[in-house]
């Protein structure tokens, strides 16, 4: 899971938008004020979009907002991907943009990264740090932050040479690894809404998958640490 976690946050292509979004709406046939104009309004929506998931993650549950996210994410890459599809194909050649055609683009992207700021983009540091049991914390998030940064530095090297090959259908590419997210978050991921840290141990018990992972034994000690640990708060 600290693994997975924040490299599947970065193969959600939000960097993309996010670190070359000035480049990506001019490549696309914008101008240079409208290229900037575009990257300061997704901004925007990625902040306010960050309250969402402040408001909803208690409520909502961490699953039901990792999956919406990934789906409405999948989905716009889809659409982005067959707008500029349809307009360059694959000789990638600028012409001026119709308004209209400008509007959808920019909307759409706004959409998906509001899906990310309320899902991926805050769950993927919320969750790491609430499954791991307290005597291995410190070194999962470390292996957390390690990846999520690695995998910042191999997508934002890769994206321009990415771009100029696969044009449009690199937007397919990291819609494929949003269903993927999709998938694992949905198999692989038990809710942890409500669960306090000492009870993690009996979650991955209870998991279909990962519970063949985790001992009768380890469960044992970590319920009995957890009685203890309340009778000794209690006066």
């Amino acid at each position: 899971m600290a693994f997975l976690i924040p490299t599947m946050q970065q193969l959600t292509g939000i960097n993309v938008i996010m670190f070359y979004a000035p480049v990506l709406f001019k490549t696309i046939g914008f101008g240079n004020d409208a290229s900037l104009m575009s990257a300061v309004i997704t901004g925007i929506v990625n902040m306010l979009s960050t309250f969402v998931s402040i408001y909803g993650v208690d409520k909502w549950g961490r699953r039901a907002l990792f999956l919406e996210g990934s789906t409405q994410m999948l989905i716009c890459q889809i659409i982005i991907t067959a707008c500029i599809g349809a307009k360059f194909g694959v000789s990638g050649e600028v012409t001026d943009l119709p308004m209209w055609f400008a509007v959808i683009v920019v909307i759409v992207i706004c959409i998906y990264v509001a899906a990310y700021a309320w899902s991926w983009g805050p769950l993927a540091w919320l969750v790491p740090s609430e499954i791991f049991p307290l005597e291995i914390r410190s070194a999962a998030q470390s292996v957390t932050v390690s990846m999520n940064m690695f995998f910042t530095f191999v997508v934002a090297q890769l994206f321009l040479t990415m771009l100029c090959h696969m044009k449009f259908g690199l937007f397919m590419f990291f819609a494929f690894f949003d269903f993927a997210n999709s998938l694992f978050v949905y198999f692989f991921l038990p809710e942890t809404k409500g669960i306090p840290i000492e009870e993690m141990t009996q979650v991955w018990k209870d998991h279909w998958f990962w519970g063949r992972f985790v001992s009768d034994d380890e469960t044992a000690v970590k319920t009995e640490m957890g009685i203890n640990g309340n009778h000794n708060g209690n006066p």
